[in-house]
């Protein structure tokens, strides 16, 4: 193994919501984690910093499943946002990924590999430049992040990757639409000996209209996503869009395209709760 497996005991399963024990300004960090002052330097690159708990990260206190907890980061209670991140302290590729939203609302739903017990932050960068950083702590037995994707266990897997399933439900009063994507994809960390790291880098949701395509939403994805990664967002599409295009590669060059065509006339808005990665139904398959 490339990266040592810690073991840690596992505590009840319950769902821990960031931001009730932060203050708006702390000079310390919350979660007493080894790694804050150095994730801070390197990853805020010297901006400035705040906890704060208008920036909410649910998670499991425990993962049943190291190598795919659901997390969320939401920071709609901060308005407008440029870019937001999500940081696993310990893991050994801490950066999970970087969201832009542009149009879409500052809220990002996904699974991600947690290598032992650690500290799981979001942070969302306001117009300001201010950073405001939030998180909770995550219990686990370890291993998620240097286990093999299980898709390498099917001879076929190959065939399927680049898959996209997705559904995207009707805009509610303010504009927002919930927009789920499920990708097949191995994404692999390489820390297994002999096995390069292949993993989704960049996806790009665009809105086609009668006027061209306008970009909504990017995702800068890396290592930590699990195997097969499953995305919630609330996007905004214009009133004249005629479908959603997802655009994206994987670090090996492979591309990755769907249409998701318009909800269809009647359907209801979804309901959208701090924590949400299963659909009332199954999302509509797009293909590549």
């Amino acid at each position: 193994m490339k990266y040592a497996l810690y073991q840690m005991g596992l505590a009840g399963a319950m769902i821990v919501v960031a931001g009730t024990a932060f203050a708006a300004s702390s000079p310390s960090d919350p979660l007493n984690s080894v790694m804050w002052e150095a994730l801070r330097d390197q990853y805020f690159a010297g901006a400035p910093v705040v906890f704060d708990n208008a920036v909410r990260v649910n998670a499991p206190a425990a993962a049943e499943d190291t190598r795919a907890v659901p997390v969320s980061v939401d920071a709609t209670a901060l308005g407008k946002v440029v870019e937001m991140v999500a940081i696993a302290d310990l893991n050994p590729f801490p950066l999970v990924l970087r969201y832009h939203p542009g149009t879409a609302a500052p809220y990002i739903a996904t699974r991600i590999k947690i290598q032992q017990a650690t500290a799981v932050r979001g942070a969302a960068r306001t117009a300001d430049g201010v950073w405001h950083v939030s998180g909770v702590m995550v219990d686990a037995a370890g291993g998620g992040c240097s286990a093999p994707p299980a898709s390498y266990a099917q001879k076929d897997w190959a065939d399927h990757v680049g898959e996209v399933q997705a559904r995207l439900w009707p805009a509610d009063t303010d504009g927002v639409a919930r927009l789920r994507l499920r990708i097949r994809h191995p994404n692999d960390t390489g820390l297994v000996d002999g096995i390069p790291a292949y993993f989704i880098e960049t996806l790009q949701v665009e809105a086609q209209t009668p006027g061209g395509s306008a970009e909504l939403a990017k995702i800068d994805s890396l290592e930590p996503v699990s195997e097969n990664p499953v995305y919630s967002l609330d996007v905004r599409p214009p009133p004249d869009a005629t479908a959603l295009v997802l655009r994206g590669r994987d670090n090996q060059g492979g591309e990755i395209r769907a249409t998701i065509p318009m909800p269809p006339p009647g359907a209801r808005p979804a309901m959208r709760p701090a924590m949400s990665l299963k659909p009332a139904d199954q999302p509509w398959s797009v293909g590549q």
